[in-house]
C-alpha cells in the first residue's frame, strides 16, 4: 500500500462560519464518495483558505464528519494577484492500493476554473 494525494477545492459565497463549513463538508463528502475512501485509510489532510476567509477553520468540517483521529492542518493560501477569491483547498494523504490515474480530484463551484482539464476529463 502506498500513500497518494487527493486534491480538491471549492469556493464560498461569503466569509461566514456556516458557508465555510458547508462548502468544506460538501467537498470532503464528494471526494470520499467518488474515490470510495474509508476514513481509516486517510493518513492526514491539509486545508488552505484564501486570505479573505477567516470566519472558521475548514478542518472543523472534517472533525464534524468524524475525522477525530486524523491529523489535520489549516494554512493560509498564498495571496497571488488575480487568483480565485474565497477558495478552500484540500490535500488528502490517502493510503491506498489505487494507482494515481484512478484517483478523482474534485473541484466544485467556482474552483472548477482552477482545473478545467479535470472537469472535461472526469466529469
Amino acid at each position: 500500500m502506498r500513500c497518494l494525494g487527493v486534491r480538491g477545492a471549492t469556493t464560498v459565497a461569503e466569509n461566514s462560519r456556516a458557508a465555510i463549513l458547508e462548502a468544506t463538508s460538501g467537498l470532503l463528502t464528494e471526494i470520499i464518495t467518488v474515490n470510495q475512501i474509508t476514513l481509516e485509510d486517510v493518513a492526514s489532510a491539509v486545508f488552505t483558505a484564501t486570505p479573505d476567509l477567516d470566519a472558521a477553520y475548514p478542518a472543523l468540517a472534517a472533525r464534524e464528519l468524524g475525522w477525530i483521529q486524523t491529523p489535520l492542518l489549516c494554512m493560509q493560501e498564498m495571496q497571488v494577484t488575480g487568483s480565485l477569491r474565497r477558495c478552500i483547498r484540500v490535500l488528502i494523504h490517502w493510503n491506498t492500493e489505487h494507482t494515481p490515474d484512478e484517483i478523482r480530484h474534485v473541484y466544485l463551484r467556482g474552483a472548477q476554473a482552477l482545473r478545467p482539464d479535470l472537469m472535461e476529463e472526469k466529469r
